[in-house]
C-alpha cells in the first residue's frame, strides 16, 4: 500500500548504487520488514518503542535508496558524506527515544538540552527524508508550518505568524516549546499517522508485497478478462475490475496504472478505443482502487483511528460508495464503446477461466482469511500478519503438491539436488518480498511522519479552529459552498502531497467546521475528505495518474488528464450525495434506504448518458439540458425534489431506448 508511485518527480531506488550500498539496503529493508512481523504477531511493542524504531530503519532506508543530489548525479565523496550524516540522524533520530524512553515521560514539560538537541535533529533529518522519498512539496509545507509556529528572540527574528492577516496572526513559541511538541510530544512526528503507518500500514504494504512478487496481479487481470472479455469494450471492463482488485492493496493509483495498465491499455488501444481514453479509464479505474474496501490504500486505517470507530464498520460503510464509483466508470466505458461500434475480444484471445483459477486460486485464500479474520473483529495488525502466513503457507503446500505428485507425473526430475535448488529459489522470493514492502513503505511513512509536524503545528497553534472560522466566513453558512471550497483545497494540497498525506492535513483544517458548524456526521466528513483528497490524480493540471496512463498509452498527457477527470466524475459527485443523504452511509428504514440508493444509480446513470450524449442511442442536446436539473433534483435533501428528479430522469431514459428500438427496427 506505498504511495511510492505518488510523485513521479522523485527518484526512485532506481539509483546506481554500489554493491556495497545494496546489500545494505537489503539488510535494513528485511530487518524492517522482520521487526514489524514480530511485533505484529509474536510481541507487541509500547507505543513510542514501535513508531521510534519503525521511523529510524525507514529514514536508514530512505537515505540509502536515495541519494542526497539524485539518482542521476550518484553519490560522490561529498554525497557519501552527506547521506552518512543522515543516516546517523536517523539512528539517533529513534535510538535516543526508545533508549531514554522512561527517562523522557518524567521530564514532561521539562525538557533538558540534550533532548532539545536530538528533537533539532530528528527534525531536520525527516524532512530531508521526506524531501528524497515524497517530493518537495512534502518538505516546502513542512518547514512552513515550522516557520508559522516559531517565534525567534523578541526584536531580533522576524516570525512567520505575526505577518500573517486577522486571525491567522499568533503569538508564536520559542525553540523549546516548538522542539517539545514535535519530537517529545504525542501530536507530533510520532504521533498517531505515524502510529498508523508503524502498525496497520505497513503490515497490509508487506501483504501487497508478497502478492505483487507472487504473481496476483496477473491472475486478478487475467480473472477479470475471463469474466468481461467477450463484451463490448471487453478490455476496459477488465481494467476496471482489475483497478477494483488490486488498487486497495496496492494503496497507490500511479503503482496501479503502472502495473495493470500495462495490460489494459495496449489492447483497449487495439480494440478500439483512443490513446488517451484507454490512458483515461485506466486512470480513473485506478483511483478508484484507494476508495475500494477492505484495505482503501491506507485509509481505512486513519479513518478508524480518528474516528475512533471499529476498522470493520469503516469498510462496511465504504462498500456501497465504492460500488457507485465503479459502476459509474463501468458504465462511461460500456458507452463509449457502444458509441464507436466496438465488439468483445475473441474467445481464442482470452484466458479461460478454469486455466485462470486452476493456476492462482491459492491467491484468493489468504483474501478470505483476511476478511474472515476482520469480521471476527481481529486487530487490523494481526489480521496482516496472518494473512501473510496464510500466503506463505499456501504456497508451500501448492510448491509440496507440485514436486510431490505433479512433477514426477510429467517425468521432471526430483532428485535431492532440485529440491535444494527450489527451497533456496523459494528462500529468495521470501526475502525479495520482504525487502519489495519495506521499500514500498518508505513513502507513505515518511509522509505521515511530516504530515505528523503539521498536525503538531495545527494543535499547537490553534490553526485548525481558525481555518474552521475562515471557512465559515467564506462560505457564509452554505454547505454546498463550504465542500466546493474542501474540493479546492484538495486539489491544491494533491499537487504537493500523497494522498495520506493530503487527508490527515485536511481533515485536521476542515473537519472541525464540517462537523461542529455544518453539521455533517464525523464517518461523512472523514470519507468526504478521504475521496476529495485522491482528485489530484485525476484532475487537470496535476493529474498523476492520468499522466502515468498518457506514459503508457503513448498519448498526450493533458488530454489524458481530462479524459481521466471525466471517467471519475463519481469522484466528486457521490461524495455530495453522503452528505445530503447521510442514510445511505449511517443507515435507516430499510424503504428509505432503498430508495436512496436507486435514486443515486440512476442519477449517476443519468450523468454519464448526459456527459456522453450517448446511452442505448445518440441522446439530443434537449435531453441532456432537461437531465442536468433533475440529476441536481436528486442530490437534494427534499423527497420532492429527489421524486421529481428521478421521474424526468426515467422518462428520459426510457425515451432514448424506446428511440434506439425504432432505430434497429428501422434498419433491420
Amino acid at each position: 500500500m506505498s504511495e511510492a508511485g505518488a510523485s513521479p518527480i522523485v527518484p526512485g531506488s532506481q539509483a546506481p548504487h554500489s554493491r556495497p550500498v545494496l546489500w545494505l539496503i537489503s539488510l535494513v529493508a528485511v530487518a524492517l520488514s522482520l521487526f514489524q512481523l514480530y511485533s505484529a504477531g509474536i510481541e507487541p511493542l509500547g507505543l513510542f518503542y514501535q513508531r521510534s524504531i519503525h521511523l529510524a530503519l525507514i529514514m536508514m532506508l530512505a537515505f540509502l535508496m536515495f541519494p542526497v543530489f539524485g539518482a542521476r548525479h550518484g553519490r560522490g565523496p561529498l554525497g557519501g558524506a552527506i547521506d552518512l550524516a543522515f543516516f546517523a540522524g536517523a539512528v539517533i533520530t529513534g535510538g535516543y527515544m526508545a533508549l531514554y524512553l522512561d527517562e523522557i515521560i518524567n521530564r514532561a514539560g521539562f525538557w533538558s538540552q540534550t533532548d532539545i538537541t536530538v528533537g533539532i535533529i530528528a527534525t531536520v533529518t525527516v524532512l530531508e527524508a521526506s524531501r528524497r522519498a515524497v517530493g518537495l512539496g512534502m518538505t516546502v509545507i513542512g518547514v512552513l508550518a515550522i516557520l508559522y509556529a516559531f517565534s525567534g528572540p523578541r526584536g531580533e527574528l522576524p516570525w512567520l505568524g505575526e505577518w500573517l492577516p486577522g486571525i491567522l496572526e499568533h503569538r508564536g513559541y520559542g525553540l523549546d516549546r516548538l522542539v517539545g511538541q514535535l519530537y517529545l510530544g504525542q501530536e507530533g512526528i510520532f504521533g498517531l499517522p505515524m502510529g498508523v503507518a508503524a502498525t496497520y500500514i505497513f503490515i497490509f504494504v508487506l501483504f501487497g508485497a508478497f502478492l505483487e512478487i507472487t504473481g496476483a496481479g496477473k491472475f486478478f487481470i487475467d480473472l477479470a478478462y475471463a469474466a468481461t472479455g467477450r463484451q463490448r469494450g471487453g478490455p476496459a471492463k477488465a481494467a476496471v475490475i482489475a483497478s477494483a482488485g488490486m488498487g486497495s492493496i496496492s494503496g497507490s493509483a500511479i503503482a496501479n496504472v503502472v502495473t495493470t495498465g500495462a495490460f489494459t491499455i495496449p489492447l483497449m488501444k487495439r480494440l478500439g478505443y483512443k490513446p488517451h481514453q484507454a490512458g483515461g479509464i485506466e486512470a480513473a479505474a485506478s483511483t478508484g482502487g484507494q476508495i475500494m474496501p477492505p484495505l482503501m490504500g491506507a485509509g481505512a486505517f486513519l479513518i478508524a483511528e480518528y474516528t475512533r470507530m471499529p476498522y470493520l464498520d469503516v469498510v462496511k460503510v465504504s462498500i456501497l460508495p465504492a460500488i457507485m464509483y465503479f459502476g459509474t466508470v463501468y458504465l462511461f466505458v460500456h458507452i463509449i464503446a457502444l458509441k464507436q461500434g466496438m465488439q468483445g475480444m475473441a474467445r481464442s484471445e482470452l484466458p479461460q477461466l478454469r486455466d485462470v483459477m486452476g493456476a492462482g486460486w491459492h491467491f484468493l485464500l489468504p483474501l478470505a482469511v483476511l476478511v474472515w479474520l476482520l469480521v471476527m473483529n481481529m486487530s487490523p495488525m494481526r489480521v496482516g500478519y496472518y494473512a501473510i502466513l496464510t500466503m506463505l503457507a499456501v504456497a508451500a503446500l501448492r510448491f509440496a503438491v507440485w514436486f510431490c505428485f505433479v512433477a514426477p507425473r510429467r517425468g521432471e526430475p526430483v532428485t535431492g539436488a532440485a529440491l535444494v535448488q527450489a527451497l533456496k529459489l523459494g528462500g529468495l522470493k521470501v526475502i525479495e518480498g520482504l525487502e519489495l514492502g519495506a521499500r514500498n513503505a518508505v513513502a507513505v511513512s515518511m509522509a505521515c511522519a511530516v504530515a505528523g509536524i503539521i498536525v503538531g503545528v495545527v494543535g499547537l497553534t490553534g490553526l485548525g479552529l481558525k481555518f474552521s472560522a475562515m471557512m465559515m466566513a467564506f462560505s457564509d453558512g452554505n454547505l454546498l459552498l463550504a465542500l466546493v471550497m474542501v474540493l479546492l483545497a484538495s486539489l491544491v494540497l494533491g499537487m504537493g502531497l500523497p494522498v495520506t498525506a493530503s487527508y490527515i492535513v485536511l481533515i485536521v483544517l476542515v473537519g472541525p467546521a464540517l462537523t461542529s458548524e455544518f453539521g455533517v456526521p464525523l464517518l461523512i466528513a472523514h470519507l468526504v475528505v478521504f475521496w476529495y483528497s485522491q482528485d489530484s490524480n485525476v484532475t487537470p493540471p496535476i493529474a498523476l495518474a492520468g499522466f502515468a496512463g498518457a506514459a503508457i498509452a503513448g498519448a498526450n498527457p493533458m488530454d489524458t488528464g481530462f479524459q481521466a477527470w471525466k471517467f471519475a466524475k463519481g469522484l466528486y459527485l457521490i461524495p455530495l450525495f453522503m452528505v445530503f443523504n447521510p442514510e445511505i452511509i449511517m443507515g435507516g428504514p430499510l424503504p428509505l434506504l432503498a430508495w436512496t440508493t436507486l435514486t443515486a444509480f440512476l442519477a449517476l446513470a443519468a450523468f454519464a448518458a448526459a456527459l456522453e450524449g450517448y446511452l442505448f442511442t445518440r441522446m439530443s442536446t434537449p435531453v441532456r439540458l432537461v437531465l442536468l436539473p433533475a440529476i441536481v433534483g436528486v442530490f437534494y435533501p427534499s423527497l420532492i425534489a429527489e421524486a421529481a428528479g428521478a421521474a424526468v430522469m426515467v422518462l428520459a431514459l426510457a425515451g432514448n431506448w424506446v428511440a434506439s428500438r425504432r432505430e434497429a427496427a428501422v434498419a433491420g
